[in-house]
C-alpha cells in the first residue's frame, strides 16, 4: 500500500468500531468492503459506490465528494499535529447529511462536515480517541 502525497479533501473525521458487534460494520459483519477490522488502519468514504453516497449525501452539505472505492488508499493528516496514518477504505459513511455545519477546529483554524470515519486504529495513530473527533487533509 502506497500513500500519495496529492491533495483530495479536507474536512472532520471521526472514529466507529467495525465487526459484527456494533458500529456501521455491524449488519455487514466486516464493513461494505468485507474486510473491515479494528484493529486495522481502514477508513469508511461516503462515496464508496452509489448506494454508499444515497446513504451519506454529503453534498447535502455542500461537499462533492470524489468516489473513491473499496481499497483505495488515503493518506490522512492532522491538520494541526501535521500527525498522518496510510488507510485503506473499507467501509461506507460517515453519514455526512446527519453533521452539515458540524465544525471541529484547533489553532483557530476549523473544518467542516464529517467526510471520513477511521478504525480505532488508525484515528489513534494521528489523534486521541476521547477527542472524538479531528480536523483533517486527505491525500491520495
Amino acid at each position: 500500500m502506497a500513500c500519495g502525497s496529492t491533495s483530495l479533501w479536507a474536512g472532520e473525521t471521526s472514529w466507529f468500531c467495525c465487526g459484527s458487534a456494533w458500529g456501521p460494520c455491524g449488519s455487514a459483519g466486516g464493513g461494505a468492503c468485507g474486510n473491515c477490522r479494528s484493529s486495522a488502519n481502514h477508513g469508511a468514504w461516503p462515496n464508496a459506490s452509489q448506494a454508499c453516497w444515497d446513504i451519506t449525501r454529503p453534498d447535502l452539505c455542500g461537499e462533492n465528494i470524489p468516489r473513491r472505492g473499496c481499497g483505495a488508499v488515503m493518506n490522512v493528516r492532522h491538520q494541526c499535529s501535521g500527525a498522518t496514518v496510510c488507510i485503506t477504505i473499507t467501509d461506507c459513511g460517515p453519514r455526512t447529511k446527519s453533521w452539515c455545519g458540524e465544525a471541529t477546529c484547533c489553532n483557530g483554524a476549523c473544518r467542516t462536515n464529517r467526510v471520513l470515519d477511521l478504525t480505532p486504529a488508525a484515528f489513534s495513530a494521528i489523534g486521541s480517541l476521547s477527542s472524538g473527533k479531528l480536523p483533517v487533509y486527505i491525500y491520495e
